[in-house]
């Protein structure tokens, strides 16, 4: 199984032996690292992904640093997503005008990568203080980020640190939906392991959380993903009841559809 990764990190870069420098320093210390050559790709892979940190370059072909700057901070998953602007220009006007753009520091061409990595990991650690509450709470779980600490009704619960990762991920977003493709990638960045990694470890936090319980908390949406929710016996066996009759529903329309389809063509065959 990789190493715990310390955050994924989008380059976007149009210098190849720059990025090679840079990419190879990161993933030497333990980051993951996407690439971008342009702009404009930089804004389409923000879209797609979520990313601990973003290095930027400013003069970049069909869409510059600044503008797509500008327009990851107002569309996209990463809005909040620290970003390093880098250029070869030196004046105080354009670090100015970069930190307007909304980058959230500035780092002039030639720079050593162990200063940028340094810049990155401060710039992770303040925003992942920022925005970890003291506590987070779902039901009758209290999870303690820094304490790394879990109980349900007053009762501490013993967890793997991949499931307190996982539960956290999932308290963090409840009540909305965490994807199996956003919950590898926070966990084990661009590199996760076989597909069964997951699915096990699930299994085992659902056993410590939830048995013997009548509500239940860490719950699977087939082919969508995962959420905690504290939800009875009577919702869970509520909800199955109203898929199954949506499903046979949209069978019968279905049937309905194939049968009017069916006498059509027999019409037009006469």
């Amino acid at each position: 199984m990789p190493s715990k990764t310390r955050g994924v990190v989008l380059l976007v870069e149009d210098d190849r032996n720059v990025a090679v420098l840079v990419g190879e320093w990161l993933e030497h210390h333990h980051y993951e690292v996407d690439f971008a050559e342009d702009g404009l790709d930089a804004v389409n892979l923000t879209h797609d992904n979520a990313y601990d940190a973003i290095v930027m370059d400013v003069s970049l072909p069909r869409l510059n640093g600044l503008d797509a700057c500008r327009r990851l901070r107002a569309e996209g998953a990463n809005t909040e997503t620290p970003v390093v602007m880098v250029t070869a220009r030196d004046t105080l006007e354009d670090t100015l005008e970069g930190l307007d753009a909304g980058a959230d520091d500035y780092l002039v061409k030639p720079f050593f990568p162990a200063e940028l990595e340094a810049r990155i990991t401060a710039l992770i650690r303040r925003r992942r203080a920022e925005v970890a509450p003291a506590l987070l709470q779902v039901g009758d779980v209290v999870l303690d980020p820094r304490a790394q600490r879990v109980t349900r009704d007053g009762q501490e619960i013993d967890l793997t640190p991949t499931g307190m990762r996982i539960l956290q991920i999932l308290m963090r977003e409840s009540p909305k939906v965490v994807t199996r493709s956003q919950l590898e990638q926070e966990l084990w960045g661009l590199e996760s392991p076989d597909s069964d990694a997951l699915r096990s470890h699930l299994y085992v936090l659902r056993k410590a959380i939830d048995r013997g319980r009548a509500t239940r908390l860490v719950h699977t949406l087939p082919n969508v993903g995962y959420r905690v929710l504290p939800l009875s016996a009577d919702d869970l066996d509520e909800a199955r009841s109203r898929r199954a009759r949506e499903r046979r529903g949209r069978g019968s329309r279905n049937a309905a559809d194939a049968g009017r389809a069916a006498a059509t063509m027999s019409a037009l065959a006469v």
